[in-house]
C-alpha cells in the first residue's frame, strides 16, 4: 500500500498537467451531471480505455500494435504495462468532447448576451450526440498523439512507440480507429446508464449554459496546450495541421453561440426563460 501511495504521489507531481485537466473536468461535470452521473462517466471511460490499451499492447486491437517501454517505471504509477495517467487522460478528453457536442446539438436561444442551453435527456442520450462526440474525441487525438509520440522532446518523455511508423506524422490510422472504438463504447454505456438514473428535478427547464460552455473551454484548453507544446518543440507542420483542422469546428461553434446557425426552437416548457 505504501508503495502504491508513493507511486501515486510521484504520478501527481510528474503528470500534474493531466491531473489539473482531470480536476477541472470533474468539477464541471459534478456541477451539471451530479455526482452519480459523473462517477459513472469517468469510471466507465477509464475502464474501457484501460481494457482497450491492455488489449492493444498484446493483440493489436483496437489501436493497432504499439508498446509502452516502461521508461518511467518507478517514477509514476503503472497498472500492468499501462501508465495510469495515459488511460486516465481518456476520461477528461471524452468528457470535454461530449460537452462540446451537447452545445452543438442542443437547441439554443438567447436574450441579449444570455445563451440558453438545456440539459435535456432526449438530446444527451441521442445518436447525434454520440456520433459527434466520437468525431470530436478522435479529432483532438490527431493533435495529441503526434505530439505524444515525440515525448522525448518535452516533459512527457518517450513512453511508447509503434513497431512501424504510421502515415499521420508517425501515428498509424489504426490508432484513431481505436480512439473511435473507445469513445463509442464508453459513451454508449454511459448513455444507457443515464437513461436509467433518476432525472434531476427541472433539469430540462433550467439554463445550463455555464457548465456546458466551461466544458467547451476545457476542450479548447487541452487543444491549445498541445498545440503550444507542438510549436515549442519545433514541429510547425504538425501544429499548423492541427490549427487548420479546427478552423471549421471553431467557426461553426462561434456561429452556434452567436445564434447564426439554424436550430430547432425551444418549446415553451423547455425554454426556461421568463
Amino acid at each position: 500500500m505504501m508503495e502504491f501511495l508513493s507511486l501515486l504521489g510521484k504520478t501527481l507531481v510528474l503528470r500534474s498537467y493531466v491531473f489539473l485537466f482531470l480536476a477541472l473536468a470533474l468539477g464541471i461535470a459534478v456541477s451539471l451531471m451530479g455526482r452519480a452521473r459523473t462517477a459513472f462517466f469517468f469510471l466507465v471511460t477509464w475502464a474501457v480505455a484501460f481494457l482497450c490499451e491492455f488489449s492493444s499492447t498484446r493483440t493489436g486491437i483496437p489501436f493497432g500494435w504499439y508498446f509502452y517501454n516502461g521508461s518511467t517505471r518507478g517514477q509514476e504509477l503503472y497498472i500492468s504495462n499501462v501508465p495510469f495517467m495515459d488511460s486516465l487522460s481518456f476520461t477528461f478528453l471524452l468528457f470535454s468532447a461530449y460537452f462540446l457536442s451537447l452545445v452543438f446539438v442542443s437547441p439554443s436561444r438567447g436574450r441579449g448576451t444570455e445563451i440558453f442551453l438545456p440539459y435535456d435527456p432526449a438530446i444527451r442520450t441521442s445518436w447525434s450526440v454520440l456520433g459527434l462526440t466520437v468525431m470530436l474525441f478522435v479529432l483532438i487525438d490527431t493533435v495529441i498523439d503526434p505530439l505524444a509520440l515525440r515525448g522525448d522532446r518535452w516533459f512527457l518523455g518517450k513512453i511508447y512507440d509503434y513497431p512501424t511508423p504510421g502515415l499521420h506524422f508517425g501515428v498509424p490510422i489504426a490508432n484513431y480507429l481505436g480512439w473511435a472504438v473507445v469513445g463509442f463504447i464508453a459513451l454508449s454505456v454511459f448513455q444507457w446508464l443515464d437513461r436509467r438514473l433518476p432525472e434531476p428535478s427541472a433539469a430540462r427547464h433550467t439554463n445550463r449554459a455555464a457548465p456546458l460552455l466551461l466544458g467547451c473551454a476545457l476542450y479548447y484548453g487541452v487543444l491549445v496546450f498541445n498545440l503550444a507544446v507542438t510549436f515549442w518543440i519545433g514541429e510547425p507542420l504538425i501544429g499548423w495541421s492541427g490549427i487548420l483542422s479546427y478552423l471549421p469546428v471553431t467557426a461553426f461553434l462561434l456561429l452556434k453561440l452567436a445564434g447564426r446557425l439554424p436550430a430547432q426552437a425551444l418549446s415553451p416548457d423547455r425554454e426556461g426563460l421568463s
